[in-house]
């Protein structure tokens, strides 16, 4: 029996020991789920930060791998590359005097994926997987007139929704409306959240407090990724950053949002929770990835699906 005053997602979280929160589709998506970490270790949780990233980790040296495609990153890594969201998150928990790695895979197909996250889980020996995603592209099962940049969200979701062995696999989204510069149809979105609530996977939706703890350290730690990649910052936690700060409409703090119109708005600082299996069992080609090594195999399979469509689902307006 589940309890209005905690969601859902939460209380699987709070029943496990050793945790797992990993950035699904690349790129910044760690940050989203920082607030949930430091409120679970807050709670006395053995909580480890993981990124599948986009930096190309095969540059960096032999002492970093300790798995096949599992590269544990720390504030003094030697970067590869300019562009570096773990280690960045690295020094930032760091200089918070808090457990300090990021652990990183490579973007890959399924296989190798999954095989580095069940070595990963196994030597940490969590009981509990939380992918998360900034944004909401996740939740796209595949027959939408958009999908958003789906191929590494969907090797994430393949990837765990194989780890049978881990008791508790769940997904959280945070950043409603984001995807739009992406293509994505919010109203779709909320479909498909239906059509997993009915399914018994959906996990509620709550709200990062902007004057909690968790709240005021997501805000720095979104400011301290800023300032080291000035010129790459991240849209997403930037616009989830803004929302927070009570900001609305089309609110500019990078030149990568010229050309376009941005909404932000109160509920980007909402987290969506669903299960693993419910995600994976709605998703539409989730099976004809499973084989894949490259990510460009995922694209490839992804196109053929969607040529075979008999039609995609048009958009959706809100009807207020």
């Amino acid at each position: 029996m589940t309890s209005l005053l905690q969601p859902p997602l939460l209380s699987r979280l709070l029943a496990a020991e050793r945790i797992l929160i990993a950035g699904a589709g690349g790129g910044f998506d760690v940050y989203a789920g920082l607030p949930i970490a430091l409120a679970l270790r807050a709670a006395g949780k053995e909580v480890h930060l993981a990124n599948l990233s986009f930096t190309h980790l095969y540059g960096l040296p032999a002492e970093v791998w300790a798995e096949p495609e599992v590269a544990r990153i720390g504030p003094d890594t030697a970067a590869p590359e300019g562009y570096f969201p773990e280690r960045t998150l690295a020094r930032w928990l760091h200089r918070h005097g808090m457990p300090d790695t990021v652990w990183a895979f490579p973007s890959v197909g399924v296989q190798p994926l999954r095989e580095a996250y069940r070595a990963l889980t196994g030597r940490l020996g969590v009981d509990a997987v939380l992918l998360v995603d900034g944004g909401t592209d996740i939740l796209m099962r595949g027959d939408e007139a958009g999908l958003g940049t789906p191929e590494e969200d969907m090797a994430s979701l393949a990837a765990v929704a194989g780890l049978t062995g881990v008791p508790e696999r769940l997904v959280a989204c945070l950043g409603f409306g984001i995807d739009a510069h992406h293509g994505v149809n919010h109203a779709l979105v909320l479909e498909n959240l239906a059509a997993i609530e009915r399914a018994g996977g959906y996990l509620g939706a709550f709200s990062i407090p902007r004057g909690s703890r968790e709240g005021v350290l997501y805000l720095d730690a979104v400011e301290h990724a800023r300032a080291a990649f000035p010129e790459h910052p991240s849209i997403v936690n930037g616009s989830v950053a803004a929302a927070l700060r009570g900001e609305f409409g089309d609110v500019r703090f990078t030149d990568r949002t010229k050309g376009g119109e941005l909404f932000v708005n109160p509920l980007m600082t909402l987290y969506f929770g669903v299960t693993v299996e419910a995600l994976a069992a709605e998703n539409r080609y989730l099976d004809r990835i499973e084989h894949t090594v490259l990510t460009r195999q995922i694209s490839t399979v992804i196109e053929e699906f969607r040529d075979d469509l008999p039609r995609q689902r048009p958009p959706r307006q809100f009807p207020h």
